[in-house]
């Protein structure tokens, strides 16, 4: 896997105002692209907005906040500037040239937390396969930092540059990379068929909404949980028992915004939990201010690979941090979603929605009873149906002790 940086670094982070996302947006998408900076091991020192109706072709941004941007870098000495959008190799280029600091996009920031949290071979191979997809437009500017493999190097034809050389490594890279990914994902799917058929439940969400954190609590185990970003890559399954009624529990990994295209091609094989599930529980993050944007690109995303009709259950987590504005008795202003207390949230779109949704707290155990009762009723009716001759089912209620 190509390696990444483990010293702590100073960046700045740079985003774009326009027709696709108003000044409120920005800040919060620069909130969580500062989150991925500090995820990644970098401090971030000061934040840039520009309205612009459309990224500057050669700079992303214009030539006056490029140079602020510059002149800013070098008082402070930065080492990273941080873009919250894709770049183009020809922006990394003169961005390079013009910064003379090392520019980064929010594809490469993920790119980089995701190397760092990967553990198996299989999430290895998925990681290294987007990291040189990703490289192999951008060879002009990036062909020094790569390994040479294979001997290339001194059997090139007359007229061969170093950099054709570098682009068929890498696709030599590639294609070696897909071959070891076919391989694992037949495992896999070997692993998933030798389950039997056990009613299958996935957890699904945004990043750091707490899905590990449910997953340790209903399956006894200790799958790792952080409050960072990505902190899971690998899918864990676990079987877990509510009652007398046994089910597979998946953990998977978080979505996010932007999520670069090339991570969810080699991710595909992961996400096959989520679309092999009989039910999806929709962990949302009801303590942050975007929650509902949240679940807009958690849906896009299901929908991307296929699992957009499943059944699921949307769990309302971390009521625990919940908080809100209250107004004033004399403020006549109109009431915005910041001023919702947790209640009204309940009964809005929430509450009136076909699918089912629920309020609770994974770390403060709040309405934990309520979450297995509505799971065990939504796992039993598909576990009825899979075997009609298990009456052992009704013999005892879902409240008892594992």
């Amino acid at each position: 896997m190509i390696e990444t940086a483990a010293i702590t670094e100073k960046a700045v982070i740079v985003g774009l105002i326009n027709q696709d996302q108003d000044e409120n947006q920005v800040k919060e998408y620069l909130d969580e692209l500062e989150f991925l900076a500090d995820t990644a091991g970098a401090v971030v020192l000061k934040r840039f907005t520009q309205k612009l109706d459309v990224p500057n072709k050669a700079t992303f941004v214009g030539p006056g906040k490029l140079e602020e941007i510059g002149n800013y870098i070098k008082v402070v000495e930065a080492d990273t500037v941080i873009f919250d959008d894709e770049l183009s190799p020809t922006q990394l280029r003169n961005l390079e040239r013009q910064l003379e600091c090392k520019i980064l996009d929010r594809t490469n920031l993920i790119l980089d937390i995701f190397a760092k949290r990967a553990q198996t071979a299989h999430a290895k191979t998925q990681v290294e396969l987007a990291q040189y997809q990703y490289l192999l437009p951008r060879l002009t500017r990036m062909w020094t930092h790569l390994e040479r493999q294979r001997g290339g190097i001194g059997m090139r034809g007359p007229g061969e540059t170093q950099i054709e050389t570098d682009r068929r490594i890498i696709l030599d890279k590639i294609a070696r990379l897909k071959t070891q990914l076919v391989k694992i994902d037949k495992q896999k799917a070997t692993q998933r068929k030798n389950r039997g058929k056990l009613v299958r439940v996935a957890l699904v969400g945004y990043t750091n909404v707490g899905k590990s954190t449910i997953m340790n609590m209903m399956a006894k185990s200790e799958v790792f949980a952080e409050n960072k970003l990505f902190a899971t890559l690998d899918t864990t399954v676990r079987k877990v028992v509510i009652g007398n009624l046994p089910f597979l529990l998946a953990d998977t990994v978080g979505f996010i915004r932007k999520l670069p295209h090339g991570l969810v091609e080699s991710f595909k094989s992961t996400l096959d939990e989520v679309r092999e599930a009989d039910v999806l529980l929709h962990i949302v993050d009801i303590s942050h201010p975007g929650f509902e944007e949240q679940i807009e690109t958690v849906d896009g995303t299901l929908k991307e690979i296929e699992a957009g009709d499943k059944p699921t259950i949307y769990i309302f987590n971390k009521i625990d941090a919940f908080s809100y504005d209250e107004k004033d008795e004399d403020d006549l202003t109109p009431k915005t979603k910041a001023n919702f207390t947790l209640d009204e949230w309940k009964n809005s779109w929430m509450g009136k929605h076909n699918t089912p949704a629920l309020f609770i707290s994974a770390i403060e155990k709040e309405n934990i009873e309520d979450f297995k009762e509505k799971l065990y009723e939504a796992v039993k009716e598909i576990h009825s149906q899979r075997f009609p001759y298990n009456d052992y089912l009704y013999e005892t209620s879902w409240t008892e002790e594992d």
